[in-house]
């Protein structure tokens, strides 16, 4: 009996070694997208910009949405979106139903790569429109570059966003390096966010946090930080708690050249080389170049004469005058409030003017003086209350900023690496 029993085992455990294992693999289910608020795999997905002379009736009735329907959307959406004013070149999405009809169901204008609107008219009893933003990502990283020419053609060079070109040159450091004369191999240092949509598209800058400028073998440094929670408006500081913001624009024309100096003995061949005193400084651009009130002011005087073409002059305070030469166009007037950095007109070469540009006269106690080698009044500097606590914050960014390396660069001065981190 032990015998069989014994042999029964044996056969049975032989069949199951011989029996091949049952796999089951189990489907593979589609990968769930959401965006804009649906879910995309409902519907029919279709991308497209819109054409030149191109209108938004068209576009749905390409996509089987009746005439009577679409008069219909666009007045009930009219306080949220104005259909007649969609731009050919901008790229919108449809939501069509995934049956034969592949009829629309929703329409997403993207005004940019953040900024889009909504209209909903699956429901044929309601339409909706609403305006909403993509998620940002807020990525830290720095950068560092070598001046070979000037500021915009080295961060062109580096392949960096021109924001930050502007940022440093027009507002960072506008009141204390003048962009106009930077040296060869003056340097510079930069902390800022790169914004991010689905973690990989780049979408623009964000806060510049702190920046470094060697220039003419000087240290600049620049950190932003809110000394005022009154006013809530963060400012740029130096290390020393400095406010980097002057009273006034070293120049008020951007990325322009100085064409002709301050100069009081000057001799010009077109008077037979008589001297005649410029009490100006000329600034050489492009005609239509936008010229930049330099202070915070009224315009007392938006005029034309023979000698200074067409020209405007603004009063800052009792102190302070500035005047803007040649202009091609005024677009202010007499009364007119300006602030620091708005457009006053447009640079031309009206009146006498060999060329195109503009002519800033500055005046202190109603004299005539050269405004750059004046030592222009900063801003409200940072009470001593505050220092303790500035110092204390930028402590840390300072050390980063100072291991930045600088990138590597051959004998011609070219860049060949850059080091980047985030």
């Amino acid at each position: 009996m032990k015998k069989l029993v014994a042999l029964l085992i044996i056969v049975l455990l032989t069949a199951c070694k011989d029996e091949k294992p049952i796999i089951h693999i189990a489907p593979t289910l589609p990968k769930i997208i959401y965006e804009y608020g649906f879910k995309l795999n409902d519907y029919k997905v279709i991308h497209d910009t819109i054409k030149s002379g191109e209108n938004f009736s068209e576009i749905l009735d390409r996509h089987h949405v009746e005439y009577p329907k679409v008069l219909e959307i666009a007045a009930k959406i009219k306080d949220t979106f104005n259909v007649r004013r969609i731009k050919s070149g901008i790229p919108y999405t449809i939501l069509a139903k995934k049956d034969s009809t592949e009829k629309a169901q929703v329409f997403i204008y993207k005004h940019s790569k953040v900024r889009y609107t909504v209209i909903d008219f699956k429901d044929s009893l309601v339409v909706s429109a609403y305006n909403a933003k993509k998620p940002v990502k807020s990525v830290v990283k720095t950068a560092s570059g070598v001046i070979t020419n000037n500021l915009s053609e080295t961060m062109d060079g580096l392949g960096l966003n021109s924001y930050l070109t502007s940022k440093m040159a027009d507002d960072i450091y506008a009141w204390t390096i003048d962009f106009s004369r930077l040296q060869k191999n003056d340097k510079f240092k930069i902390i800022y966010e790169q914004l991010y949509i689905n973690d990989t598209i780049p979408v623009g800058i964000g806060e510049v946090k702190a920046t470094y400028f060697e220039h003419g073998g000087k240290p600049f440094y620049a950190f932003k930080y809110l000394a005022d929670s009154t006013l809530n408006i963060p400012d740029y500081f130096d290390d020393e708690a400095t406010n980097l913001r002057r009273q006034f624009l070293k120049m008020p024309v951007q990325f322009s050249r100085i064409s002709s100096r301050y100069n009081l003995r000057r001799r010009i061949a077109y008077y037979g080389n008589k001297i005649k005193p410029h009490k100006g400084t000329d600034f050489a651009a492009p005609i239509g170049t936008p010229i930049m009130a330099t202070a915070n002011g009224t315009v007392t005087a938006s005029s034309y004469t023979r000698g200074n073409g067409k020209y405007v002059k603004v009063r800052h305070n009792g102190t302070y005058s500035t005047q803007y030469l040649h202009m091609s166009k005024r677009l202010v007037k007499v009364g007119d409030v300006v602030k620091q950095g708005d457009v006053i007109g447009l640079i031309g070469m009206t009146g006498n003017s060999g060329g195109p540009h503009v002519c800033y006269r500055f005046w202190k106690n109603g004299r005539q003086v050269d405004p750059l080698k004046q030592k222009l009044p900063a801003a409200e500097p940072m009470k001593k209350t505050i220092k303790p606590s500035y110092f204390e914050f930028i402590t840390s960014i300072k050390n980063q900023l100072d291991v930045i390396k600088y990138p590597i660069a051959l004998e011609n001065n070219q860049i060949t690496e850059v080091e980047i981190k985030q």
